[in-house]
């Protein structure tokens, strides 16, 4: 079973494959806006992935479209309602403002 690290409070949680990083947070009680209820209209669940991205699901049209739109974007950036978790462990950071809004 992956494992999900979230930083910057180096909390690990149980996660499992085919589930989306929003959806793995929300099951832990870990706080994250999600506006859109994971539709990739509102950006505001954007992560940085620090490792374990090829282990993600690939990026879909909708979520480059929100991601083009959001000031902060870098080459880590990801919807967490999108990236789906695959085989290997991934390390997220949640970032402290409402990159979406």
């Amino acid at each position: 079973m992956p494992t999900l690290t979230i930083q910057p409070s180096g909390k690990t949680l149980p996660s499992a494959e085919g589930m989306s990083i929003l959806e793995a947070l929300l099951a832990a009680g870990e706080p994250i806006p999600h506006k859109c209820d994971g539709k990739a209209e509102c950006g505001s669940c954007h992560i940085f992935v620090h490792e374990g991205r090829k282990t993600l699901s690939k990026t879909q049209r909708a979520e480059n479209e929100k991601l083009d739109s959001i000031v902060g974007v870098g080459s880590k950036s990801r919807l967490a309602c999108q990236a789906r978790i695959g085989t290997e462990d991934v390390t997220v950071e949640l970032l402290g403002f409402g990159s979406g809004m």
